[in-house]
């Protein structure tokens, strides 16, 4: 079978062999050598495994067609009979069945002519034994089961004559798969009555049951598995019962040859964008507040790898989520590469696990100084391309061990292929088309069976993660959602078409084309616009009408603390907010600057007088290492200070009238005295001021997964360069290996096996003889020769020329010169 494709393959022109190539790309990882080694792999179990998980349940029902209809004697098949089958009894065009055996023919899971079709051998391995749901024919099964259905008029009555438990029975089995397990010793004597199980666990088993009743009249063959008795036996379905039991329906079942119509109502594509910006607002912020909280107080790693669950609940508090959501954004940050693991300042060890923590990385910075569009292009980029599910925080796995979140066990290679399949399924309907769950599962059962089933869990996460991340709106896939799907999968159009003509001669009048619409700007045009104001209200709140630039988020930072956010944010200025901007380098003047620049109302007294008065008492108390001291020039308020019962615990005392000292180190008396209501400034080893921002740790930087991962259970898309190319290779190889084949008998004989020296010497004159000629009419000649390792090798040249002891030849096959040394040269006989 394997030279008979081969031979089929040898008759392909290249384009129909660079399409097979493009349509089964793991047929050249690597490339083969020859079409006979492509012809071996590309019936290989898990290259056919390949091929049938990416098709639909029409063409699957059409290959159980060709299945059926094999001859039973030389396993042959034809267009004809498959097509016959596939459309009796109605509902299915001859038309559309031709369509689905046309790409199984071209993805060469059938092949030869019409008449004489062969189905490849690897299919049974890799499919279920019963095609279509129909059991093995009568005659393979028992003899009276055989005799039965050789009379059709008394296979009808039998089947008429069945119980309703009975006929039930036989409905479920001819549905498929067509067996059913009994208990065990049912079986054993079929003449004795034994209560027991039937297959479907709810009737006795014995002479009145209906399993039993079954089995006696032959509508039932018994199988029992002689190697392990106690395991019960095996029922199954003939296949003739079955094709009568489903005349109303064909014999391959229900056929959809369309997916399936959802029934949901759409949304208006307008709303379901507004939905899913909105919710794309409140993943950057709620992003942006768990790696803020991370910075503030960075989780350690477990040694067993991940954060621990109290962690995980402690950021879930503070930025208001959930504990799945807030697995969800982390998992995503840390694909993104806005978070990640650093070690411990004075670890004692660096083993994997231990003494790390997880915080943000110098990636961050960059990432928050971006546009709301661009930091949500780049989590959900991260998000469709990770191979983590994050669904499984906080379940159990096989060991009943908790699954934690950015441990090792959330790990899923197939999962950015579960997104993209949820994904695509949305991005095939209508703009505002809003399956629910049951309808986008049923798709993708049609869309492809064989790699949907038993991902129903995963596929549902996936629409629950896409709406907590504003890809989907209202239930429909997002006008920017789409478009960052599309740019993900199918890459940018101008690079695609840069790869395929590299020397840009396919360009029309050489003007520059427009730049398409990209996922940003059409998020972008969705969203407010980033506001450079705010109003400042009479009670010393700030309002943001929208979300604020980057700039003055940062400024919003420093001075006043949030209490509400959202579309407009919500600020409030305080004394300990404004004493958190002087420390960080602020002046009074500046602050004042800054709100008369920014606010679109007029600022309030209040706030000028608060600033001022923070001001003025702001470094008035200066601290230093001693422990710690505390000097002022104001004698009176270090009295104060040291008479304060508050500061009791700082086990002050004076060391002169301006200098008070303490054991403790100066952040915490800096903390003590600023709880009291003072306002302490930290001075260096000169007695100036530090008045900076403490400078947050960072992880190393790491690169989003989203620039390094597309999908790695994907083979990488070839381009039609490339596939000819391989083709070519292809064709050589296949050409050097038929022509070794095919070397004469007498190069053979003579290349490094003659007998004698007198022999050798009368080959070698012949041999020179004969290159002599074919150099004169530039023949093709079989030379054989014997190469620097000692071995006897036979190659096919043109040569092209004889002198200084050696030959130069050119080989055509490759068209490469080839140079032999004369006294290497054992034998040379002309091609005929």
């Amino acid at each position: 079978m394997t030279t008979t494709l081969a031979d089929h393959l040898r008759l392909l022109p290249d384009d129909a062999l660079a399409a097979l190539l493009e349509m089964r790309p793991d047929l050249v990882v690597p490339v083969p050598a020859d079409l006979s080694a492509l012809a071996i792999r590309a019936q290989s179990r898990v290259s056919v495994a390949r091929a049938l998980d990416g098709l639909d349940d029409f063409t699957l029902k059409i290959l159980d067609a060709a299945r059926l209809t094999r001859d039973p004697d030389d396993g042959l098949t034809s267009v004809d009979a498959v097509l016959t089958i596939a459309t009796t009894p109605r509902g299915v065009d001859r038309a559309t069945a031709r369509r689905a055996l046309d790409r199984l023919r071209a993805l060469f899971l059938l092949y030869g002519p019409e008449s004489a079709l062969t189905v490849v051998a690897s299919i049974e391995e890799v499919c279920l034994p019963y095609p279509a749901g129909l059991g093995r024919p009568a005659a393979a099964l028992d003899s009276r089961a055989a005799h039965l259905v050789a009379d059709p008029a008394r296979l009808r009555r039998t089947v008429l004559s069945a119980s309703p438990q009975a006929r039930a029975i036989l409905d479920r089995l001819a549905a498929g798969p067509p067996v059913g397990t009994l208990p065990p010793g049912v079986l054993d004597d079929l003449t004795v009555a034994e209560p027991a199980t039937s297959a479907d666990g709810s009737e006795p088993v014995g002479k009145s049951s209906p399993v039993r009743w079954l089995v006696d009249n032959s509508l039932l063959v018994p199988i029992v598995d002689a190697g392990a008795p106690t395991r019960g036996a095996t029922v199954e379905l003939p296949r003739e019962v079955g094709l009568l039991l489903r005349r109303d329906c064909g014999p391959l079942g229900p056929l959809l040859p369309q997916p399936p119509t959802p029934a949901a109502p759409n949304r208006e594509p307008k709303a379901a964008d507004s939905a899913g910006a909105g919710q794309a607002m409140e993943t950057v912020r709620h992003a942006e507040a768990l790696l803020e909280a991370l910075s503030a107080e960075p989780a350690p790693v477990l040694r067993s790898g991940g954060i621990g669950v109290r962690d995980l609940r402690r950021l879930a508090r503070s930025t208001g989520l959930d504990e799945s959501t807030a697995a969800l954004l982390l998992e995503v940050a840390y694909a993104a590469g806005l978070a990640g693991e650093a070690d411990l300042v004075g670890a004692a060890t660096t083993r994997t696990g231990a003494d790390q923590q997880v915080l943000p990385t110098a990636s961050y910075e960059v990432w928050r100084s971006g546009s709301l569009a661009q930091r949500w292009d780049h989590l959900a980029r991260a998000w469709l391309s990770m191979p983590r599910q994050a669904g499984l925080v906080g379940q159990r796995d096989d060991r009943d061990r908790l699954i934690t979140a950015l441990s090792a066990e959330v790990e899923r290679a197939g999962a950015p292929a579960a997104r993209r399949a949820v994904l695509g399924i949305l991005a095939d309907l209508d703009p505002g088309a809003a399956p629910v769950a049951d309808e986008v599962l049923e798709l993708l059962a049609w869309h492809a069976p064989r790699r949907s089933k038993g991902r129903e869990a995963a596929y549902r996460e996936v629409l629950t993660e896409a709406a907590q991340l504003g890809v989907t709106g209202l239930g429909a896939l997002t006008s920017y959602g789409r478009l960052m799907l599309t740019e993900v999968i199918a890459g940018d159009a101008r690079t695609t078409a840069a790869e395929q003509d590299p020397l840009g001669r396919r360009t029309g009048s050489g003007e520059p084309t427009a730049e398409p619409a990209t996922a940003i700007r059409a998020l972008d045009a969705l969203l407010p616009a980033p506001v450079d104001h705010f109003l400042m209200q009479a009670d010393l709140t700030v309002v943001v009408p929208g979300p604020p630039e980057p700039t003055l988020a940062a400024e919003l930072d420093a001075v006043a603390e949030l209490e509400s956010a959202g579309g407009a944010s919500v600020h409030r200025v305080t004394g300990a907010s404004l004493r958190q901007a002087l420390d960080a380098g602020y002046a009074a003047d500046d602050l004042h600057t800054l709100f008369k620049r920014r606010s679109r109302t007029p600022v309030p007294q209040t706030l000028t007088y608060l600033i001022d008065d923070v001001a003025r008492k702001h470094g008035g108390l200066r601290a230093g290492s001693a422990g710690a001291y505390l000097r002022s020039d104001d004698e009176a308020l270090l009295t104060e200070v040291l008479a304060d019962r508050r500061m009791a615990v700082l086990s002050l005392r004076r060391l002169a009238p301006t200098v008070l000292v303490t054991p403790l180190q100066v952040g915490r008396l800096l903390n003590a005295l600023r709880d009291a209501g003072y306002a302490p400034v930290p001075e260096d080893a000169t007695g100036a001021a530090v008045l900076t921002r403490a400078k947050p740790r960072r992880a190393p930087a790491r690169t989003s997964i989203a620039n390094r991962v597309t999908d790695p259970l994907a083979t990488p898309k070839l381009t039609v360069p490339r596939l000819l190319g391989i083709v070519e290779q292809i064709r050589r190889g296949d050409a050097a290996a038929r022509a070794a084949r095919r070397v004469p008998a007498s190069v053979r004989s003579l290349n490094g096996r003659a007998g004698g020296d007198s022999g050798q010497s009368q080959a070698h004159t012949q041999a020179m003889a004969v290159l002599q000629q074919a150099v004169r009419d530039k023949a093709l000649v079989w030379v054989g020769y014997v190469d620097a390792h000692g071995a006897t090798m036979s190659r096919l040249v043109r040569p092209v020329s004889m002198a200084a002891g050696y030959l130069r030849a050119e080989d055509e096959r490759t068209e490469m010169l080839h140079t032999f040394a004369l006294h290497r040269i054992t034998a040379a006989v002309l091609e005929e």
